[in-house]
């Protein structure tokens, strides 16, 4: 195992503390010379470990292993829907918190740091919290959503609140960092041992549907996960699991769509959004710091970036809710609304997975109306009731 640049492809040994490439600043991959993806006895990810990097205490909070339901309100007959709402926090952040907090143990840390949008920090603490490590998170002042934000209150995060998007926060982090390092590790998505976590959801998919999918599509923010389920599914098929590759489809809000803006446009590196706005706070960001690993999974696989409104956003959310009995947050939405988007391009027959990120409970209340009825007594709820039940 060795790390290697994404951009001018320097190789270094293993260091859980190097994050950036020493020659040209790039990101780093964790490359593994040989990969086993099959399951084995274990808890959470960790089921795979023979796949992840080695460790001397493994925390874990039973994440992963979460359902995999098929659709029936689209006109693809073989659509399925990876619920990652189901991980111990509501969210896919766990696969990747396990294994990076379990080096940041390794590594002697006494805290861990992260920026988020809310589904890091929820997720950053609750590991944090298991492990005995202290959590900071830096969270964009008022855009975070009420759900997330107890959550990392909850679990005990020291919270630092920045002006700005969620860019902001990632930049104190990264500056903290080129400062500091020994003390307090960073867990966000630049971090390549967290991402080795999330490409466990591709390993479950292939498991159950006995091969790898037609497309695979995913909600991008940050743009670390629809890497992450790229590799997952690469390392399968390397290793004779899988017959095949999947073309991965990254969804974006619109608001918030520097990639999509990109592939529309024909331009080679993404349209920057100073001030991303969307309902889908998840992926509201505005500068992904893993566009070039997510630029590469979707070019490699044949696929392509797409934006979508927030109306097409909270449209599909209801739909999922109300005709499959899935509850998502509105960033989860967001491939549901891009399959509509693209129903015409896909053959009816494919198998589609749409990877929905987060819970209904994490963004509870956005763009929901229901009607309430009043009942002063008994006698006048029953009388509702057989109303509504008439009209049902």
């Amino acid at each position: 195992m060795r790390l290697r640049c994404i951009s001018c492809k320097a190789e270094y040994e293993p260091d859980p503390w190097l994050f950036r490439c020493p020659r040209c600043g790039g990101l780093l991959d964790v490359v593994h010379d040989k990969v086993d993806p099959t399951p084995s006895q274990g808890q959470g990810v960790w089921r795979y470990h023979k796949a992840l990097p080695r460790v001397r205490r493994r925390i874990s909070l039973g994440e992963g292993g979460t359902p995999l339901i098929r659709l029936s309100s689209t006109r693809h007959e073989r659509v399925y829907l990876k619920f990652e709402g189901a991980n111990p926090t509501g969210s896919f952040k766990d696969r990747g918190m396990a294994v990076a907090v379990s080096i940041a143990l390794d590594a002697g840390a006494r805290a861990v740091l992260a920026a988020s949008t809310g589904n890091t920090s929820a997720s950053a603490a609750a590991y944090a919290a298991r492990a005995g490590l202290r959590s900071i998170i830096v969270l964009p002042r008022g855009r975070v959503a009420k759900g997330k934000l107890f959550q990392a209150m909850l679990h005990g995060a020291k919270i630092v609140e920045v002006e700005g998007s969620f860019d902001e926060a990632l930049k104190a982090v990264m500056s903290y960092i080129e400062e500091e390092k020994g003390l307090v590790y960073p867990v966000n998505s630049f971090n390549q041992w967290r991402l080795e976590g999330q490409k466990t959801l591709a390993y479950e998919v292939a498991g159950e549907l006995g091969d790898a999918p037609d497309y695979v599509i995913v909600p991008v923010g940050n743009a670390g996960n629809i890497s992450a389920i790229w590799k997952g599914f690469k390392d399968l098929y390397r290793a004779g699991v899988t017959s095949r590759l999947p073309v991965m489809i990254g969804v974006q809000a619109r608001g918030a769509s520097p990639l999509a803006t990109m592939a529309e446009r024909g331009l080679n590196e993404p349209a920057w959004f100073d001030k991303p706005e969307t309902i889908a706070t998840a992926i509201r960001i505005g500068r992904p710091i893993n566009w070039q690993r997510a630029l590469e999974a979707v070019r490699e696989s044949g696929g392509t970036f797409i934006a979508v409104s927030d109306q097409d956003i909270l449209e599909a959310q209801k739909t999922l809710a109300r005709r499959e009995g899935i509850g998502v947050e509105p960033a989860s939405a967001a491939p549901y609304a891009g399959l509509t988007k693209l129903r015409q391009k896909l053959p009816e027959d494919a198998t589609i997975v749409l990877v929905a990120t987060g819970h209904s409970l994490k963004d509870p209340g956005i763009g929901v109306e229901t009607e309430i009825y009043h009942a002063p007594t008994t006698e006048d709820a029953v009388k509702l009731i057989k109303d509504i039940a008439s009209k049902s």
